[in-house]
């Protein structure tokens, strides 16, 4: 099992613990962050490789083949009944070839966002992939009409970001003020998008807090990815008085009035809880003009992606200003009718997305069968 992402390790991490409720012997070895390496996966840590963008790849890129090196090595040392691969696309459909290469079966479960990335990637799956297990419905069509086996799950999202505590009693459990404004700030979970958003992010929140002239409580619940230390640089940079939330999320989530969310699964857990927000995206300028002439989706946050229409506001590159951060935010705080339409989208895409019941539960009993078909 293959993973290099903080959604993804949540995904599997998630994967592994139903895996082992069906059986309790498997073994399940390669790469994955700490969530996946506690609910038992033996292997690589994969926390430093999540990178966004081309600039960033090259960056470490050395780290990236050491890694690819020592899980192909352990492909051909060990016998393995099954390949499971969790997003992180360029790595692991190059590994896919590997596995196919050697006859085990290869699983692809968070499929790679070809509807919004080099949709022409289809052709390439169909080749090393042997089953598709999708969380999008929409996914399901692509694949199929490009032959691939696929299947589609439901988002593990829908039944996992679930909170049955109130705003008050969020705000309580976190020693907050009953009454107060309360901003969550989620900057991402890969060290290069906290430093080049988080700035302009607290920024904006403190412009916010000018137009609203309110007392503002800022938290920012952080990934496992993401040091304290980083976050401590960009706070005393913007001179902003914040608390880092680890572990958390769901509560600051449910506890704040709004959020300012970096493009990426968290825009989808803020949605599910029910907080209205605005997404922000910014890569580097060479990542983005290359980006330009190959993405072909209209929206970046999957909260829009999924409704198939602007639900919350989405700011981009060089319109990721404080400015516009704040009077975003503005605009959602004041207007009630624009705050219950965002909330009534919001529980649409849960119904959409929970297809009856847990995703990791289905994708474990399909994997199960594939890999005891192929001892």
């Amino acid at each position: 099992m293959i993973s290099a992402e903080a959604s993804g390790d949540l995904h599997g991490s998630s994967l592994i613990k139903e895996i082992k409720k069906i059986d309790p012997s498997v073994r399940i070895k390669g790469m994955g962050g700490q969530k996946m390496l506690q609910a038992g996966l033996e292997g690589i840590d994969s926390s430093q490789l999540a990178v966004v963008g081309l600039q960033e790849v090259a960056e470490k890129l050395r780290d990236i083949v050491g890694a690819y090196r020592r899980l192909k090595r352990l492909l051909y040392e060990e016998r393995f009944h099954c390949v499971v691969l969790i997003d992180y696309p360029e790595f692991n459909l190059r590994f896919a070839r590997l596995a196919k290469k050697r006859g085990v079966p290869v699983v692809y479960y968070i499929s790679p966002q070809v509807w919004a990335w080099r949709r022409g990637r289809t052709r390439k799956i169909a080749r090393v992939v042997d089953k598709m297990l999708v969380v999008f419905p929409f996914e399901e069509t692509i694949y199929r009409e490009a032959g691939v086996d696929v299947e589609y799950v439901g988002h593990p999202l829908a039944e996992k970001a679930t909170l049955n505590v109130s705003k008050e009693e969020a705000r309580e459990s976190l020693s907050l003020e009953r009454e107060g404004v309360v901003v969550s700030v989620l900057a991402g979970s890969r060290t290069d998008e906290v430093k080049r958003l988080l700035a302009p992010m607290l920024k904006g929140v403190r412009l916010f807090k000018q137009r609203v002239q309110k007392d503002v409580a800022i938290l920012i619940p952080v990934a496992d990815t993401i040091q304290d230390e980083l976050i401590k640089e960009e706070l005393g940079a913007t001179g902003t008085t914040a608390r880092i939330v680890r572990g958390r999320l769901y509560e600051a989530l449910r506890a704040s009035d709004i959020a300012v969310v970096t493009s990426g699964t968290a825009t989808l857990e803020t949605a599910l809880i029910g907080t209205p927000m605005v997404i922000v995206y910014r890569v580097s300028p060479l990542s983005y003009l290359v980006g330009r002439f190959l993405v072909g989706v209209k929206y970046i946050g999957l909260p829009n992606i999924v409704a198939e229409e602007g639900v919350v506001p989405e700011l981009i590159q060089e319109d990721v200003t404080p400015e516009k951060i704040a009077a975003h935010m503005s605009h959602l705080f004041t207007d009630e009718k624009a705050r219950a339409g965002i909330t009534a989208r919001f529980k649409e895409i849960r119904r959409v997305l929970l297809k009856d019941g847990s995703a990791p539960r289905r994708a474990a009993q399909i994997i199960y069968r594939i890999a005891c078909k192929g001892d």
